[in-house]
């Protein structure tokens, strides 16, 4: 193989190498779809088939030594597109009629022009095969798709975090884990204050009708969230999340009713459930 022939096929193999590689190393790092790869991978391996192929029926049936044979299709797009005549022949090329002394030259069109007109043409097939017949392109209807699968799948985090829970949203849970839950964190953090029946001793009797910051999974949600700091109560929604907030409220109504060692003293105001509320709690419930 001469040298000339040895540096085109050199320069064609590590291009085809070096986009293999890139290919492998993103599907193993799982940013690229292996199907996809597996897809772009077969099409390099039929295009190198059939340069070898090319290439040996060069070399044994022409005896290309120079490369002629070898680079003739690439000369013969390159001539056909800039099939352009030069300035000795122009006179040969001026058409007969004449405006005003004015001449018109039936040249080819120029090779820059044919350029992009045959490169639309492959962009175009390319294009309809990456994104229609192997489907490995994101068009606008797959990216939607992908954004409205990330979107939801990012709701489901929120969700779970309790992101959406507020003092507004927040409602009365009664199932058992979630009390339990309520209960672990009342016993660790709230028991100094309440006791762990509930009674009251520096803090308020959580078992009476009787609550100086309104009664309702609402209102104590949002005494937790925000504390009593003139009441000596810290704000817990550094310490808690939302859904840990709205298991210890929900437990400690479930405190309601219940008959404590020593209660203390009923404090602030009866507490009655608005209509709606209590409606809307049964509902859920």
């Amino acid at each position: 193989m001469k040298s000339i022939n040895k540096i085109w096929f050199s320069v064609f193999l590590a291009a085809i190498s070096f986009f293999s590689y890139s290919q492998t190393s993103a599907a193993t790092e799982g940013s690229v779809d292996l199907d996809a790869v597996m897809r772009t991978m077969l099409v390099l391996t039929i295009i190198v088939i059939l340069a070898v192929l090319w290439l040996a029926i060069v070399y044994s049936e022409k005896n290309d030594n120079e490369g002629d044979d070898f680079l003739r299709p690439i000369r013969l797009v390159t001539n056909y597109l800039t099939r352009l005549q030069p300035m000795e022949k122009e006179k040969d090329l001026l058409f007969h009629h004449d405006f005003d002394g004015i001449r018109e030259l039936d040249n080819r069109i120029p090779p820059w022009f044919n350029f992009l007109f045959y490169g639309t043409i492959i962009w175009a097939v390319i294009y309809l095969f990456v994104f229609h017949v192997f489907d490995d392109g994101q068009i606008q209807s797959k990216e939607y798709l992908a954004e409205v699968k990330q979107a939801g799948l990012e709701r489901e985090i929120l969700i779970k975090t309790g992101a959406f829970i507020n003092e507004e949203s927040v409602t009365l849970l009664k199932d058992a884990a979630t009390l339990s839950e309520g209960k672990d964190i009342f016993a660790k953090n709230c028991v100094t204050c309440h006791t762990a029946d509930g009674g009251g001793l520096v803090g308020p009797n959580l078992t009476d009708e009787y609550w100086i910051n309104g009664g309702g999974i609402k209102n104590v949600f949002k005494t937790i969230k925000n504390g009593v700091p003139a009441k000596g109560m810290i704000s817990w929604q550094t310490q808690l999340d939302s859904k840990k907030m709205q298991a210890v409220a929900s437990y400690v109504l479930s405190l309601q009713g219940t008959k404590p060692a020593n209660p203390k003293a009923p404090e602030g105001t009866k507490w009655e459930e608005p209509k709606a509320d209590s409606t809307a709690s049964a509902a859920k419930s």
